[in-house]
C-alpha cells in the first residue's frame, strides 16, 4: 500500500475527494479542512493500492494539485486493516507489476544529477577497480562494481527515453559521460602515483591475469550479461525491490573496464586500453537497450491491464 498526503486549495478539495472515492483501490480517506498553512488549504490523506497509485496521481495532476498544492507519496511497510486488504484485492493487476511513473521519474532525476558525491563515488570505485586489475584480484573488482553509482543515470536515461523527457535524458547523459571521464583521468594520475610507489607495474598489467583479463576482452557474453542486468535493474526500480540493484551492480563490468583502460593508458598499453573501452561501451549500450525495452514492455502490458479492467467494469 501507498500513503498519499495532499495539500489542496479549499475550492478543489471536493474534486479531490470525489476522485479518491472513485478510484478503485483507494481507502482510509481523511480530510482536515484548513489544516495547511504553507500553502494554505486543506489536508487530504488516503491509502491506495500500489497498482492504482499511478492512475490516482495522474488524476491529481490533471486537477493541478501539484501546482496549486502538494502531493506527497510514501510506501507503507505495514498496514493492518481489512479495508486495506479489500482495496488491494479490488485494485486491478498486481502491485509488484505496477509502475509509478512519477515516482520513477523523481527517483531517477535525483540519481542522474551530476554532483560532487556522485563523482566521488564513481572515482573511488574506479580506483578500487584499478587495484583489482593490477593485482588480478576478483574480490576488489566485485567491490568496485558494488560501489559504482553509474546505474542511476543509466536508469534515468532509459526513463527519459520512454517518457520522452529530453532534459532528463541530457542530464543523465552528462552524468554518465562526465562521471566516467573524471574517474578515468583521476585513475590515470592514481596509476602514476602507485607506479612511483612501486605498487603498480607494467609487468603486472601485461601478465596473463586469469581472474580479470575478461575486462579488456569484450565478447558477446559481455553484451548478454549487460542486457540481462539492465532488465533486472529496471525491474528492481519499478517494483521497489532495491535490494536487487546490488546484484545488478556486480554483474556488469562498467567501472572495472574504465579502470583497466585508465591504467593501461598510463603504461602506454593502448591495445588493452582500447579493448577495455570497447567493453565499457558495450556494457553501457546493453544496459540502456535492455532498460528501455523493459520499461516499454511494462508500459504496454500495464496499459493492456487497465483496458481489460475498464471493460470489465463497464460490463
Amino acid at each position: 500500500m501507498l500513503h498519499l498526503r495532499l495539500i489542496t486549495p479549499a475550492d478543489k478539495t471536493d474534486d479531490v475527494v470525489r476522485l479518491i472515492e472513485r478510484t478503485v483501490g483507494a481507502t482510509h480517506l481523511a480530510v482536515m479542512p484548513g489544516a495547511a498553512r504553507n500553502p494554505a488549504g486543506d489536508v487530504v490523506m488516503c491509502d491506495v493500492a500500489r497498482e492504482a497509485g499511478d492512475t490516482l496521481i495522474g488524476g491529481l495532476r490533471t486537477l493541478g494539485i501539484d501546482k496549486s498544492g502538494s502531493i506527497a507519496l510514501e510506501n507503507i511497510d505495514l498496514s493492518l486493516s481489512l479495508r486495506a486488504d479489500r482495496a488491494e484485492d479490488e485494485a486491478p493487476g498486481e502491485g509488484a507489476d505496477a509502475v509509478l511513473w512519477e515516482q520513477l521519474s523523481d527517483a531517477t532525476h535525483e540519481e542522474s544529477t551530476l554532483s560532487i558525491t556522485y563523482v566521488a563515488f564513481i572515482t573511488l570505485a574506479t580506483m578500487i577497480a584499478a587495484c583489482g586489475v593490477v593485482l588480478d584480484n576478483a574480490i576488489l573488482i566485485v567491490g568496485a562494481m558494488a560501489v559504482g553509482p553509474e546505474f542511476g543515470p543509466l536508469a534515468g536515461f532509459c526513463t527519459a527515453l520512454v517518457r520522452r523527457v529530453p532534459r532528463l535524458a541530457l542530464r543523465s547523459l552528462i552524468a554518465i559521460l562526465v562521471g566516467f571521464a573524471v574517474a578515468m583521468v583521476v585513475t590515470v594520475g592514481f596509476s602514476y602515483f602507485m607506479d612511483a610507489m612501486n605498487l603498480f607495474s607494467d609487468d603486472a598489467l601485461k601478465s596473463e591475469r586469469p581472474n580479470t583479463n575478461f575486462i579488456y576482452r569484450p565478447d558477446w557474453f559481455s553484451f548478454v550479461v549487460a542486457v540481462l542486468a539492465g532488465a533486472a535493474g529496471m525491474l528492481s526500480l519499478t517494483s521497489a525491490k532495491s535490494g536487487a540493484l546490488v546484484g545488478v551492480a556486480i554483474s556488469v563490468t562498467t567501472v572495472p573496464a574504465a579502470a583497466n583502460a585508465a591504467v593501461a593508458f598510463s603504461y602506454n598499453e593502448y591495445k588493452q586500453a582500447w579493448g577495455s573501452t570497447e567493453q565499457l561501451l558495450l556494457n553501457l549500450l546493453g544496459i540502456v537497450l535492455a532498460g528501455t525495452l523493459t520499461l516499454l514492455l511494462q508500459k504496454f502490458l500495464w496499459a493492456k491491464q487497465r483496458e481489460r479492467t475498464a471493460r470489465s467494469q463497464l460490463a
